[in-house]
């Protein structure tokens, strides 16, 4: 996927759900991986041509695993004039002393928490984070098998304990057009340092999904258009529920 196509893309969910106003200032969560790194690329030159104004800083939460190297996002945030900062936690410490067997949901609050307190702290309003349509296609199946509910996590979520407003850019952008755009520009990717990674219940339904797409070609699309008009949960239009930090 070439850079004018993951524009139009980003663009279009921008304008769709009121994503940016004039005078944001927006902090990316960069893990690293091609997904927010993707995010980095899109934001940066769209701050080049959308008619409302707004700026965007770097924010990357270091879990505190060895081998963990932040060298390419730094170098790839000075190509793009971007400000970088990197957290410093022990999360990974903490993780590792709680032994258990689905760390997912504690780091994943852990994380939340370190990067809105940096956003924070930069004077950031809103928070940007890489989830794509396969994203929110897994976030539902997650929790149809684990939860018994048909939601996924809104597009644009205001945060009440933080003030942050929580945007996810990439929402009409597949996984398949991040990973093309990612070898055609030579995304810096980090490999992720989390020993859980490739066991878990997300990669789980990533593969019952991939499943079922194979069976059925389209399907992951219909169920994102069936996410797109379900009336969620925090969904414009019903607004209710907060998105957990």
């Amino acid at each position: 996927m070439k850079l004018q196509r993951l524009l139009s893309l980003t663009r279009q969910a921008v304008d769709a759900y009121g994503m940016i106003d004039d005078g944001d200032r927006i902090a990316i969560g960069v893990s690293g991986g091609k997904d927010s790194l993707a995010l980095l690329y899109a934001m940066e030159n769209l701050m080049k041509f959308y008619p409302k104004k707004f700026e965007i800083c770097a924010v990357t939460v270091d879990l505190g695993y060895e081998g963990f190297d932040l060298s390419g996002i730094e170098k790839l945030c000075r190509q793009l004039s971007v400000p970088f900062q990197a957290v410093s936690t022990d999360i990974g410490k903490i993780l590792k002393a709680r032994e258990e067997s689905s760390p997912c949901s504690l780091c994943a609050k852990l994380r939340k928490g370190a990067l809105n307190r940096r956003a924070l702290e930069l004077g950031c309003n809103k928070v940007a984070y890489g989830h794509h349509k396969n994203d929110f296609v897994e976030t539902m199946m997650l929790s149809l098998i684990y939860e018994g509910r048909f939601y996924s996590f809104p597009p644009k979520t205001f945060l009440d304990r933080t003030g942050l407003t929580l945007i996810r850019p990439l929402l009409y952008v597949d996984e398949a057009d991040i990973i093309g755009f990612s070898r055609k520009y030579q995304l810096p990717v980090c490999k992720n340092p989390c020993p859980a990674d490739g066991y878990t219940k997300r990669e789980y339904v990533k593969k019952v999904t991939k499943n079922l797409e194979h069976d059925n070609p389209g399907v992951r699309d219909r169920m994102f258009h069936a996410i797109l008009n379900g009336n969620l949960p925090g969904w414009p239009g019903n607004e209710s529920m907060e998105e957990s930090i």
